[in-house]
């Protein structure tokens, strides 16, 4: 991986886009609402790793700079949706109206995304990379961060075609579609010199041709799976057991959620890639295999809410056996807006920096952090916590 590349310089307040895929979904709606309220002085950023002094140090762009844009397959209206999230309990009441001028205007930068189409990629990707050049023309932006926060799709099985940018360049030229929809908006994102943002466990910018791409092009991105709940929880304990050297004989987790993401993960075959990386953590940290289910159901009387209750099985001295159990119940929208804005300004820090490729570092958000196998929440947040210091000393240096 290449670590960095010419600084991009931006001047003082640089002016930020940044762009949903699934900007009108639960969790895009509810980070740039709540990007507005906290603009307006009408919320506050509890949430927001971004307010940390060990975070803040980095020198990120600033909140009220950031101009936000998106794609959306949903032809309900960003105000509609919001207010949707008042009666779910996640949104204050009173918010949409304060913030309803601002809503429809970030509204009106939303555009149709990616849908089952007869048309080549090739052409598809043309679409969305000129509304990316547009957004940041019209809106006279110094660079933007496109952040995937769509529905989960299937794992996707590693062509030919997608193991290099040589050959995925040349079956986008003879009419094929190889890309799935979210590697699809990375490679026009890409393209268009926008930095990407991995929110969700889909393939994404992680195709080793996309990942070429991104250094060809000298762009950072980050990713995968947003680490806002029990897989949080389990990065915390795990840890406890091996260093005291405790043997975890089994891990069951239930977990029940409601919302979109709920109804898409009942899909059996989107289902697998949430499991996977809900679950490799665990082995990493402990050193071995450890049974114990683990299962997502979904519930739509939930709506925005998940509750995940874990079971853990553990040995100790002589063999005693004994066992630790919780209950987590959150807000997914709420858990994960504060933190998809966070990525949103490192990401874009990154990219003045002249920082390439998968950024380590920002593996503390995630589940399976691209460019890092670490995922014990307190190394992920040393290796971050270093990051952004050495950043603010290089900023110091010129």
């Amino acid at each position: 991986m290449t670590e960095t590349n010419t600084p991009v310089p931006g001047p003082e307040g640089a002016r930020v886009g940044v762009w949903f895929v699934g900007a009108r979904g639960s969790v895009g709606a509810t980070a740039i609402a709540g990007a507005l309220a906290v603009r307006a002085g009408l919320a506050g950023e509890t949430g927001m790793v971004s307010r940390l002094p060990e975070v803040a140090v980095a020198g990120l762009p600033e909140l009220a700079g950031l101009q936000f844009g998106g794609h959306d397959v949903s032809d309900v209206s960003l105000p509609k949706r919001v207010e949707a999230l008042v009666d779910a309990g996640v949104v204050p009441h009173g918010l949409p109206a304060a913030l309803a001028t601002e809503l429809a205007r970030v509204d009106a930068r939303i555009r149709p995304g990616v849908t089952g189409s007869e048309r080549p990629q090739r052409e598809i990707a043309a679409a969305l990379t000129a509304d990316l050049r547009a957004f940041r023309e019209d809106n006279g932006l110094d660079r933007v961060v496109v952040v995937d926060v769509s529905s989960t799709e299937p794992p996707v099985r590693v062509t030919p075609e997608l193991l290099t940018l040589d050959g995925l360049e040349q079956a986008l030229d003879a009419g094929e579609s190889p890309l799935p929809a979210s590697s699809l908006y990375a490679y026009a994102a890409l393209r268009a010199d926008c930095s990407v943002v991995a929110f969700t466990p889909s393939p994404g910018p992680r195709l080793p041709a996309l990942a070429e791409l991104a250094e060809t092009v000298g762009l950072p991105w980050a990713g995968s799976d947003g680490k806002t709940g029990e897989t949080l929880l389990k990065t915390v304990l795990a840890p406890m057991f091996a260093m005291r050297a405790l043997k975890v004989r089994s891990w069951s987790s239930m977990n029940l959620l409601g919302g979109g993401d709920g109804r898409t993960l009942a899909d059996p075959a989107n289902a697998v890639s949430k499991t996977a990386t809900k679950g490799q953590g665990l082995e990493a940290i402990l050193g071995h295999r450890v049974d114990g289910p683990l299962h997502i159901d979904y519930v739509p009387d939930l709506g925005d809410w998940k509750t995940a209750w874990d079971m853990v099985s553990f040995e100790g001295f002589l063999g005693a056996r004994m066992s630790l159990q919780f209950t987590w119940t959150g807000c997914d929208s709420a858990l994960a807006a504060p933190l998809v804005l966070d990525l949103a300004r490192l990401v874009a820090r990154a990219h003045q920096a002249g920082r390439v490729g998968p950024q380590a570092a920002l593996g503390f958000f995630f589940k399976d952090p691209a460019g890092s196998d670490v995922h014990a929440l307190s190394e992920q947040w040393e290796a971050l916590r270093t990051w952004c210091a050495e950043l603010a000393e290089a900023e110091e240096r010129r």
